[in-house]
């Protein structure tokens, strides 16, 4: 079970505390900080799926906490940055909310789909919106501590617009597949 993937991952889980710690203090060496550990635990992201799929080491630990690491990485992240006053612009609270609401759906759903046996695989476009969610939100911890030529918050909360912007794309494409698992087992 603590196999490297898997160590990857929980280490994902363990340090989201220490940068929303780091997230709240504003102080230039801290916010890089944060930007550092998230972009590392981002970057783990990549290589525990990677190594468990080319050395065989998929497990269902991995399985189960890949997933819940990414939403909580993520996810608590994005609650901190826009919770914390002056970090972004208040109009970022709705990208962040639609964010917020399609990974429940989307947990939801497969939840729903698992009991008929039937999984949801991640889409490419899905890995995408992950992808530049996770760049927007490097930007967002970065901010006005970022240096004067480069409008970190800015490009942050384009991101982050344009990563909702995705995020309804497949969490309607998601909704729309699960959907025909519903109609099917309500005709049974």
């Amino acid at each position: 079970m603590l196999n490297l993937p898997n160590l990857l991952t929980i280490s994902r889980i363990f340090v989201i505390p220490i940068v929303l710690v780091l997230i709240v203090f504003d102080e230039t060496w801290a916010r890089w900080t944060a930007c550092g550990l998230f972009t590392l635990a981002g970057i783990t992201d990549f290589f525990d799926g990677y190594i468990a799929r080319r050395s065989n080491l998929v497990s269902p630990l991995g399985r189960f906490l890949d997933p819940i690491a990414d939403k909580l990485l993520v996810v608590a992240v994005l609650f901190m940055v826009v919770a914390l006053p002056g970090r972004v612009n208040e109009w970022s609270l709705f990208p962040a909310l639609v964010i917020l609401l399609r990974e429940i759906m989307v947990s939801g759903l497969r939840e729903f789909l698992a009991e008929l046996r039937v999984g949801l695989p991640v889409s490419k476009l899905a890995k995408v919106k992950t992808t530049v969610q996770m760049v927007a939100l490097g930007f967002l911890i970065v901010g006005d501590a970022g240096p004067d030529a480069i409008p970190a918050k800015l490009i942050g909360e384009i991101g982050i617009w344009a990563a909702a912007v995705i995020t309804l794309i497949t969490g309607y494409d998601y909704l729309r597949a699960g959907l025909k698992h519903m109609a099917g087992d309500a005709k049974a």
